[in-house]
């Protein structure tokens, strides 16, 4: 497999010229992400991910996670390196000083944590989990269970789940059956059956914090009678020291198409009398609740998108330059030359980069817009930012995630049958991708999510705002010279007039109480807005690269290449927009129409 690169230089790029880490660093709270201290926690995480992590990712496809005994044990390095990742510090960065965090920006550490699944997708997923139980806790939690978990979450001492899905209940949480008792001395006894449960046992921490879904017996029926538990594999002493073990435990792992070091439990809670739990909050308010660990894990899973796209396009790359392979158009005396020379290969390559770069560049975007809401003095701002973060995280979630397949299935196409065969490494990308679009809600989930609860329910305000920043975009355009910025204005302006007209659409048609429309249009509603939102990263990229060739001492070669990029991307990519629009207010009349019996 062909050793992993950290993108740092673009992360560097994106984050002090694209998308404001300075406005960010000009908060309060955030003062510490001097530029000098985020460059240089950048090239050390670049460092650890290709030098640590990178070099387990075969390892880990190959051998995988296995239950044993009643034991979870990861493949061999995997806790040597978690061990080194948490004595670097790297589990700590965007948390609160009062439990031992390091009170980096959001935004920062979206960058590091890129690097971490590009590296090693399979290991990412637990430091992913676990910052998602960070969040949820600091939000939620009681005081004594910060005091109680959150320094040894911080500092990746313990590590976290999620615990939402059963049997008979994937993404329909209402028909959740796990049951929470009343013990009568605070605790309650908790009952039932997860699946799916990334990491929800393995060998490299002491303990485990499950958060759980359960119902108590006089609950409400549906979403709004499900409560939320901790529910450690180990009990917890009230002055921190390990306890009893509790009654939870791996029944089995799942056995799957990628993402084979990553352990995919099914969790029995209760088989011997019932795992003791702790109530996060009140009760019945648990999915409410556990909205801050899914959205916290939907942007975490856009940044997988990203970072597989990565991977799979710098093999590729890497691939294309050094296979030999007929003469190159063009070239009539020349003999065999590399398939990067062929302009199919080079069409592909551009495609791979051109969508990991704009996809990176709005996930950095949506950490500056989260690090607002939650920073910023003024509350009127953080309301804004807040509307725009809730806006933004399905499209990450979903549009990233499905470049990720699409690139790592490119990838698979630039090495012809070799990126069909195992040991080149092409496939291990596509077959780990393709979990992305699915888990933390599937991506048609986030379509919905997207045209119902972010457009539909403030009658498409937060997207009207969202679109006029995209305008002062083009109109800034206008100013720079040259045919690329020009070709990148025109091409923006005509994604954003189609995204506009689909939004009013969107609005209009909710309005006029046609919710099965709406829903049959969500998924090309939200590519749409993807392709568009993309583009406008892109488009900012390239202006900031066109300044970069205007000073001195600024690096050509990648501002020159950063333009190219930015403008394949708005001739090749946003002009799919003119389908989309036309795909988005016909929807209703095809997907609908067919009866049952006729598929």
């Amino acid at each position: 497999m062909i050793p992993y690169t950290a993108p740092v230089a673009d992360l560097r790029f994106l984050l002090h010229h694209v998308v404001g880490l300075d406005r960010v660093a000009a908060l309060p709270g955030c003062d510490g992400a001097t530029p000098d201290l985020v460059d240089a926690v950048l090239e050390e995480a670049g460092k650890f991910a290709a030098g640590v992590l990178a070099p387990l990712n075969r390892v880990g496809d190959r051998r995988g996670s296995v239950l044993e005994n009643g034991v979870v044990r990861t493949p061999e390095g995997w806790a040597d390196a978690y061990r080194q990742f948490v004595e670097a510090g790297w589990t700590s960065l965007p948390f609160e000083p009062e439990h031992g965090g390091q009170g980096l920006p959001w935004t920062v550490q979206f960058a590091v944590q890129e690097m971490w699944q590009g590296a090693n997708l399979s290991f990412g997923l637990c430091p992913l989990l676990t910052q998602g139980a960070v969040d949820l806790l600091s939000e939620h939690g009681s005081a004594e269970q910060k005091a109680l978990y959150l320094p040894r979450l911080v500092s990746g001492e313990w590590t976290g789940t999620m615990n939402l899905t059963e049997p008979q209940a994937g993404s329909d949480l209402a028909a959740v059956r796990t049951r929470a008792v009343r013990a009568g001395d605070g605790s309650y006894r908790i009952t039932g059956q997860k699946i799916f449960i990334t990491y929800g046992d393995h060998d490299l921490t002491g303990n485990i914090i499950h958060l759980v879904l359960a119902r108590l017996p006089d609950a409400p029926a549906g979403v709004k009678g499900i409560s939320l538990f901790v529910v450690p594999k180990i009990l917890v002493n009230p002055d921190g020291t390990p306890g009893d073990r509790n009654d939870v435990r791996c029944a089995s792992l799942e056995h799957k198409l990628g993402i084979m070091a990553s352990p995919t439990a099914v969790m029995a809670f209760g088989d011997d009398g019932g795992a003791i739990g702790y109530l996060v909050g009140e009760e019945n308010r648990g999915l409410e609740y556990m909205f801050t660990m899914m959205n916290n894990a939907r942007l975490g899973v856009g940044l997988q998108g990203v970072a597989i796209a990565e991977r799979a396009y710098q093999q590729a790359r890497d691939y294309a330059r050094t296979r030999v392979q007929s003469r190159a158009p063009g070239d009539a005396k020349g003999g065999p030359a590399p398939i990067i020379r062929h302009p199919d290969v080079r069409r592909m390559l551009l495609e791979m980069r051109a969508a990991a770069e704009a996809s990176r560049a709005l996930a950095l975007y949506a950490g500056t817009q989260l690090d607002t809401a939650r920073h910023h003095p003024d509350a009127a701002a953080r309301a804004a930012a807040q509307a725009r973060i809730d806006l933004v995280t399905p499209v990450v979630k979903a549009w990233s995630t499905d470049i990720g397949v699409e690139v790592a299935s490119l990838g698979v196409q630039v090495h012809g049958g070799m990126g069909f065969i195992e040991e080149t490494g092409a496939a291990q990308h596509y077959r780990d991708a393709r979990i992305l679009p699915i888990y933390e809600g599937t991506n048609g989930i986030q379509a919905n999510d997207l045209a119902f609860r972010k457009v539909g329910r403030d009658g498409g305000a937060a997207a009207r705002a969202f679109l006029a920043e995209m305008r002062d975009t083009v109109a800034a355009l206008e100013a720079l010279p040259g045919d690329d910025a020009a070709a990148i204005r025109r091409h923006l302006a005509e994604g954003i007039d189609a995204l506009e007209e689909a939004t009013e659409w969107m609005v209009r048609t909710q309005g006029e109480g046609d919710a099965v429309a709406a829903a049959a249009a969500a998924t090309p509603y939200l590519r749409l807005w993807g392709t568009v939102a993309g583009g406008w990263m892109m488009a900012r990229a390239a202006a900031a690269a066109l300044d970069a060739l205007r000073r001195s001492g600024a690096d050509a070669a990648f501002a020159q290449a950063k333009l190219v990029t930015a403008r394949f991307y708005a001739e090749q990519c946003l002009p799919r927009t003119r389908g989309l629009l036309p795909a988005v207010v016909t929807a209703r009349h095809t997907v609908t129409a067919m009866a049952e019996e006729w598929f």
